[in-house]
């Protein structure tokens, strides 16, 4: 179960209770909602923003004798431990978010694994994991984290929603085929076939400012997923790690990256959802 901070900060409830002075119409209508949904978004990408700023300016040789990776893992828990202080998160998303962590961080081992080596962590670092640096799982919390946080923020509200055993085994057919693939089939464009027509009426309901906006969900997903696969560039532009063909130099990350990311997101929505479905139907009307 998922819920939210008891007593928002200042900035959010700023955010989510300020309304114009006049009913705004025509393009200042536009501009505003899109100044708002441009500023909730930022809120929501607070952990993101202050991690890969990290990420991407920590020197390689890292600092005052700590490795890059144990000052990335250091500088991670620093934020999510600050986010908690000041009321941005609440414990119980904490736990979520270490879900998320605690999922990415096994597949990042398997993908990491001499077997494997579908990339690779080049630099040294104490705090590791059968090779794979801590650190590493806080870029998946961070998915789970802007996913959290935007659905608070935006007030989202998801109408047609498949049923969730049906989502829920889409995403562990997601989960297992980024394991399975190496050893049988890739179903990954199966997977995409059916995902499309599980999600396919499946809109999102936003609110910018004062009033709902929608979305389908399907494209939320994609938007979402070319964000992590342009963050997954400059991560490995930084070489912060690498996939084979950027040992020599770097190259940009295969486009084929961005529907992995996309069914990540999938995944991780799925896991979002249920925690909110749970915390709905346990509730007690007062």
């Amino acid at each position: 179960m998922i819920t939210h901070p008891t007593k928002l900060n200042a900035f959010d409830t700023w955010l989510m209770e300020w309304r114009p002075r006049q009913e705004a119409t025509g393009i200042r209508r536009f501009c505003l909602e899109f100044l708002w949904f441009g500023l909730k978004e930022a809120r929501a990408c607070l952990f993101v923003v202050l991690f890969f700023s990290a990420v991407f300016t920590v020197p390689r040789d890292g600092l005052i004798g700590i490795p890059r990776y144990d000052l990335l893992l250091l500088i991670a828990l620093i934020i999510q431990g600050w986010m908690l202080w000041a009321g941005l998160e609440s414990k119980d998303e904490v736990k979520a978010i270490t879900l998320f962590h605690l999922v990415g961080l096994c597949l990042e081992i398997f993908k990491t694994s001499d077997q494997i080596r579908s990339w690779s962590y080049p630099d040294p670092g104490l705090f590791r994991v059968m090779g794979v640096p801590l650190f590493s799982g806080f870029m998946y919390a961070g998915v789970g984290s802007y996913m959290i946080q935007s659905w608070r923020l935006l007030e989202l509200r998801v109408r047609h929603h498949p049923p969730y055993w049906m989502a829920t085994l889409a995403a562990l057919a997601i989960y297992a085929n980024f394991f399975t693939h190496h050893f049988i089939a890739d179903f990954r464009w199966y997977l995409v076939a059916f995902v499309l027509g599980l999600y396919a009426r499946t809109t999102v309901l936003y609110r910018p400012l004062d009033r709902d906006r929608r979305m389908p969900l399907l494209l939320s997903f994609i938007l979402i997923g070319f964000f992590v696969w342009l963050a997954e560039n400059l991560s490995t532009f930084f070489r912060v790690w690498q996939y084979p063909n950027q040992i020599g130099a770097w190259a940009v990350v295969h486009v084929g990256k961005w529907t992995s990311w996309s069914l990540l997101v999938i995944m991780t929505f799925t896991i979002v959802a249920h925690l909110k479905h749970i915390k709905a139907s346990i509730s007690v009307p007062e």
